[in-house]
């Protein structure tokens, strides 16, 4: 695989979904849970998404359980949670791993292209972002702590 466009995930319904579908936009790319001290900041990423989808910037939600069980619902839990809580409208795909054997190759990419402190590839927790520019590149990762509003800088950067 050579960039972002050359993966496939899956949507929360079960669907393929073919990363080349979004090709010359900017996205942040996160690990969510709903159960979480984290987890409000959905709030803030469907923020970002209103704000800034019309100008070219899309946000990608991967739930994922690997760390304390946070997300153990089923796809139709998780978006009915997201929905009725949070009011999201960015897309939310399907649970996957992001560390160890069966994570995804999306994130083991991501991972690969922008290492965490001290070069360390491994994902700490819920919430870790990247941002990817037009062109497939991952300009950043960002912690859990970091908010989704500290991001607007860097994003309208690539707008």
């Amino acid at each position: 695989m050579s960039g972002i466009s050359d993966f496939t995930v899956k949507a929360a319904e079960g669907q393929a979904v073919d990363m080349a579908a979004y090709e010359g936009r900017v996205l942040l790319i996160v690990n969510t849970a709903s159960k979480c001290g984290f987890t409000p900041q959905y709030e803030g990423l469907e923020a970002l998404h209103r704000r800034y989808a019309d100008q070219g910037l899309t946000v990608l939600g991967f739930p994922c359980n690997q760390f304390g069980a946070q997300e153990p619902g089923d796809a139709a839990e998780i978006a009915n949670f997201c929905s009725l809580t949070y009011d999201v409208s960015f897309p939310v795909m399907a649970k996957i791993d992001v560390n160890g054997d069966d994570a995804h190759p999306l994130f083991q990419w991501l991972k690969a292209q922008a290492p965490g402190v001290l070069g360390t590839k491994a994902i700490k927790w819920n919430f870790t972002k990247f941002l990817v520019d037009r062109d497939g590149k991952v300009v950043g990762r960002y912690a859990p702590t970091t908010k989704p509003e500290d991001l607007v800088k860097d994003i309208e950067g690539l707008l």
